[in-house]
């Protein structure tokens, strides 16, 4: 059922060893090679391996490892083991030895075996083989999420039971290859540890830190021990969409969520106007796990709700892949190179080096991966410099490999990359797209064979939402592509003509505005770009008509504030002089709104007109004064629109106008109540307004009191009317030992270039 001979011996020995812990019940103790005196592992105590049967006494625990596939252990396989396990005998050390093998061990073998052991002295002989130790992984769920590897060593239509397997299949197959790669680390122990105490976890790190192995990890762990419904989405704005109130088990799992490989600010308004209902799906079971590079997320902190959600500081895990130990690392590389693609003779002639790889201070999971994938070494010549050369330069290696790709293989990258590294299958190209692909000299059909041929080296198939997607094998493949595009303004050219306007939008920035990975358009393209914003009136995201066109607004405006330089931005409004009326009469939720921030954009770099500054200061007094949206009172950057007697006129209005008149606020708010929605969702944006005002007011002890009684009333409100939760039985993956240290002399990668007999 699975394939052991894969694992590599040390890390069969960590799996008996945490066999002996998790299913026979004991603590271990393991020793040094040179110090074990036949050895790997031993404790002391009383057990009870079948019913009416005692054993007690010294227990020593001996790992014997076979990289070939199908072997059966022999007698002579143990024979250097006899003259230790008398030495043992005599030192009073060993009255139980227990055998564990990856090898078959037949009735004849089983008994000739035991008579040598205890022919040397032993009072008890336990050996335990291939199909008792694949009998343990079978049946027990949490030794399973504890050595994760053999997910992927196995099929996993036989590990896991049936509603599990056909719910988590079009994920996590595709993920199966990896998942018999994966390391357990210290920031895998953490993200259990924050899954079981909030049912929820944000990892960040660096790009190819391992975000997503450990996301992929807790997904199966979840999937098999809690039969949980996996979804994989790539928009946090999605997970509510999705959820099943009558499911209490789902498991949403969004990567990179606050963007691939830069900040899209419409996937955190996305989640922030979830915020009262994933609280909710959280209380009733939901599990949720989110990953985001780490300077994507540091932007997207501005705009996340945190003081709403405090679970975004309370569950992050911070992956920081300078954290990981010796072991893990050198355990990472064997792993990788053990299971991929390479012939034995490289791996034979890099064998010297994987050390030195390992302890390289810019090594990186992503190294391991590379490494092991003939595309990324087939000019690597195999010297200590060339080889400390690859792991250095990591970043502009990968750049060369694409730039060394034939015009097929190309164009599908280009593709991928057009698509923002979702392109789904089957493939059908949009009417810009063809064109693209023809400028870059391929065809259709040309690029779903070279799909094919880089299918597990620079792209995948994955599904996402329910859909077959390709994607590029890790986004740093997206960042290489990205910069193939800043060294040609033709190949740049080619892309703003073939992408979707609204895809464009996410992925460029007109003038460099200081946004990492983004693409800059130059100034000779701006016209280009122009045209194709002003073009650009439906969005894809929406099927409703009236929707379509807002999103496409919302969009717009966004990309102007956050992604334009001044000189585009005033290129932009001499051309669409008409932007200027729209946004200066914003609607409500001014704190979510794109209007917002491209006035506050153009009064920062002084074009905004004075009449519409004016109309825009009007429109969000009224809003405050009658108390519907008070973010004028809060942000600074609004505030900065306003003269200094004009902000002050304001706070004023406030006190005058609003504060009476809080209770008539209030008790509209609770009529307006839809009897389906959550009580505390409801009230959520209220309590909110409220918040605002008493941080504005708060000197004022009169104002504070008025505010604090209304307080007071909605949580009355939400309490008498709430509708009790579920009692629901808590779910957790429960605790994620330390791995045992590399105890050995005995070098990891000492049988990697061993064949297996398939």
């Amino acid at each position: 059922m699975y394939n052991l001979h894969r694992l590599g011996w040390n890390s069969f020995q960590q799996l008996c060893l945490t066999i002996t812990r998790e299913v026979l019940g004991q603590t271990v103790q393991s020793f040094l090679d040179s110090n074990d005196a036949g050895r790997d592992g031993a404790f002391s105590g009383i057990w009870k391996p079948l019913s009416g049967e005692n054993l007690s006494g010294k227990f020593v625990i001996q790992c014997k490892f076979s990289g070939k596939a199908n072997y059966n252990l022999v007698k002579s396989d143990i024979a250097d083991e006899i003259p230790k396990v008398r030495k043992l005998v005599a030192d009073g050390l060993c009255d139980v030895y227990v055998l564990m093998t990856n090898a078959g061990v037949s009735a004849k073998q089983d008994a000739s075996i035991q008579y040598e052991l205890i022919s040397a002295g032993v009072k008890y002989v336990l050996i335990y083989g291939t199909t008792w130790i694949e009998d343990q992984i079978k049946e027990n769920t949490r030794l399973r999420m504890l050595v994760p590897r053999v997910y992927g060593l196995g099929d996993l239509s036989q590990i896991l039971d049936e509603r599990a397997y056909a719910q988590a299949r079009a994920i996590l197959e595709s993920l199966r290859e990896d998942l018999a790669k994966v390391v357990i680390t210290e920031s895998y122990r953490k993200a259990v540890n924050a899954l079981n105490e909030h049912g929820f976890v944000l990892l960040i790190g660096e790009p190819a830190a391992g975000k997503t192995t450990i996301a992929s990890m807790l997904a199966m762990a979840a999937a098999d021990k809690w039969k949980s419904s996996v979804l994989k989405l790539d928009d946090p704005g999605k997970v509510v969409e999705h959820w099943n109130v009558d499911e209490p088990t789902q498991f949403f799992w969004i990567d990179d969520a606050f963007g691939v490989t830069h900040y899209e600010s419409p996937l955190v308004d996305g989640w922030n106007h979830s915020l009262a209902q994933i609280r909710t799906m959280l209380r009733r079971g939901v599990k949720i796990v989110m990953t985001s590079r780490d300077y994507i997320y540091n932007r997207a902190r501005n705009d996340l709700k945190e003081s709403a959600f405090p679970l975004l500081s309370e569950s992050q895990v911070v992956i920081d892949v300078h954290d990981l130990t010796s072991l893990e690392r050198q355990q990472i590389l064997y792993n990788h190179l053990k299971l991929g693609k390479q012939p034995l003779d490289f791996i034979s002639s890099i064998k010297p080096y994987l050390d030195s790889i390992s302890a390289h201070p810019r090594f990186i999971p992503e190294i391991a991966r590379r490494i092991a994938d003939p595309i990324f070494t087939k000019d690597l010549y195999l010297r200590e410099y060339q080889i400390g050369q690859f792991v250095e330069k990591r970043e502009q290696l990968l750049l060369e490999v694409i730039q060394s790709l034939d015009a097929n293989s190309k164009a599908a990258l280009g593709l991928i990359y057009m698509r923002k590294g979702h392109l789904e299958s089957p493939v059908e190209l949009q009417s810009f797209e063809a064109q693209a692909l023809e400028r870059l000299g391929s065809t259709l059909g040309e690029c779903i064979t070279a799909l094919s041929a880089l299918n597990g080296s620079l792209v995948t198939q994955l599904h996402i939402d329910d859909q077959a997607v390709w994607g590029f094998k890790h986004p740093t493949i997206g960042d290489a592509y990205a910069t193939t595009l800043a060294f040609s303004t033709d190949l740049l050219g080619i892309f703003l003509s073939g992408s979707s306007t609204e895809n464009l939008m996410s992925q460029v920035t007109c003038g460099n505005v200081g946004i990492e990975k983004a693409v800059v358009v130059p100034k000779s393209l701006f016209p280009t770009m122009i045209a194709r914003l002003r073009d650009f009136s439906e969005s894809d995201k929406y099927k409703v008509q009236w929707l379509s066109s807002w999103g496409a607004k919302r969009s717009l405006y966004r990309f102007l504030a956050n992604r334009s330089s001044k000189e585009f931005l005033t290129l932009y409004i001499e051309q669409d002089q008409e932007i200027l009326k729209l946004i200066s009469e914003p609607g409500l939720s001014l704190s979510y709104s794109p209007e917002v921030d491209l006035i506050v954009r153009l009064n920062e770099i002084a074009i905004l007109p004075e009449e519409n500054r004016r109309k825009f200061v009007e429109t969000v007094r009224k809003y405050a004064i009658a108390g519907d949206d008070v973010f004028a009172l809060d942000d600074a950057d609004v505030r900065g629109i306003f003269t200094g007697n004009e902000f002050d006129d304001l706070v004023e209005e406030v006190r005058t106008n609003l504060i009476p008149n809080l209770d008539n606020v209030r008790r509209n708010t609770e009529k307006n109540h839809d009897s389906s929605a959550p009580p505390d969702e409801h009230m959520q944006d209220l309590l909110d307004r409220f918040s605002t005002l008493k941080k504005k007011f708060t000197d004022d002890k009169n104002v504070v009191s008025i505010i604090d009684r209304q307080l007071d009333l909605v949580t009355d409100w939400i309490a008498k009317t709430e509708i009790p939760e579920p009692k629901l039985s808590p779910r957790t993956l429960g605790a994620v030992n330390f791995n045992e240290e590399n105890h050995s002399l005995r070098s990891i990668f000492d049988d990697i270039d061993d064949g297996s007999e398939e």
